[in-house]
């Protein structure tokens, strides 16, 4: 199928690896278990936001931009990501935590300051109740000074952050080809649906022949295949003249496994923190307790009650988050 790309910048280290998870795989008796390691696409930066970020960014500079204002909870990837590809670009980058001003300076909060952003803290109430009046202040503020400021919606998920994963399933098309696997399914966390709407529509365009399915980390069900939706609706509305008229946006299926938010979002369980430190050990591989763990979690879950038993091999996408395990250090009970 026929499309063209919007600009891009080259800001991630790409293509990342699809490593097969050998031993766990034979310990769990399902299909072999690849990880495609969108947690090594930079250092810093790593993780799946920088894959959005590519096209968010380079929209930030063709319209004349000098600021980007985002927001996430106070250990967000996506925030941490931003403030750092802004101070590569020489863009100021303002972020809204949602979340106590006294938290303690660690974790991708660390790197926040480190990276020079400009931060202010609001309750999750709050920003619930006036998100877009936030925005709205803070882009007045900006102007009022001779500046122009770019709002990136959390975790770039939107018509244009689609694009990340999108490019990221022409990646996995050469994965599949390289290592003669044709996967299933392709699973992968889901926190504000931009990565699972890319890889909806990638899974698509490109012809994988998989499923793809989000394993939500925050609200629900519900939630999820509304909000993906929103973005495929938006990203096809946007960029339907770049794209070949056979593509249906109507017949795409979205799916979402629930049950494994846990007590909420940054909330693991125990089980799950037991997770991360069996994976690391067995294969040298890092979970985190906000996205990774409960989403691999819930995969393996999954495989065990039979859900992926009709092929040989799945595919998880890491999608990174090193940075917040360490804030919950406590919980490991290393």
């Amino acid at each position: 199928m026929k499309f063209s790309y919007p600009s891009r910048l080259t800001l991630a280290q790409t293509p990342t690896p699809l490593q097969l998870l050998s031993r766990l795989s034979a310990a769990t008796g399902g299909p072999r278990i690849w990880v495609k390691r969108d947690d090594m696409t930079g250092s810093g930066v790593s993780g799946n936001k920088i894959r959005k970020l590519e096209f968010c960014l380079a929209k930030a500079l063709q319209d004349g931009c000098d600021t980007v204002i985002t927001c996430g909870g106070v250990q967000s990837n996506h925030c941490r990501t931003t403030a750092l590809l802004c101070a590569q670009l020489g863009l100021r980058c303002h972020l809204i935590l949602r979340g106590q001003q006294d938290s303690d300076l660690d974790g991708n909060l660390l790197l926040d300051r480190l990276a020079g952003a400009e931060i202010n803290f609001y309750s999750n109430t709050e920003f619930q109740q006036r998100d877009q009046a936030i925005y709205q202040q803070w882009v007045d503020h900006y102007a009022a000074k001779g500046s122009k400021a770019m709002v990136i919606p959390v975790g770039a998920s939107d018509g244009i952050g689609l694009w990340g994963y999108i490019a990221a399933c022409k990646e996995l098309k050469s994965d599949f080809a390289r290592e003669k696997i044709q996967p299933k399914h392709i699973i992968s966390a889901t926190g504000s649906g931009g990565t699972q709407g890319g890889l909806t529509v990638g899974n698509t365009l490109y012809d994988l022949g998989a499923t793809v399915w989000g394993i939500n980390v925050c609200d629900d069900e519900a939630y999820f295949l509304n909000k993906v939706s929103a973005d495929i609706d938006q990203w096809y509305q946007g960029y339907q003249h770049q794209i070949d008229a056979a593509f249906d946006p109507e017949q795409l299926q979205i799916n979402v496994i629930d049950g494994y938010v846990g007590a909420g979002y940054a909330q693991a369980s125990e089980q799950v923190f037991e997770l991360i430190k069996t994976v690391a050990r067995l294969e040298g591989l890092i979970l985190d307790p906000v996205y990774t763990g409960k989403a691999f979690y819930g995969m393996l879950e999954q495989i065990r009650q039979g859900r992926f038993a009709d092929t040989d091999d799945i595919v998880f996408v890491h999608t990174g988050g090193i940075f917040g395990l360490f804030p919950q250090r406590d919980q490991l009970q290393l």
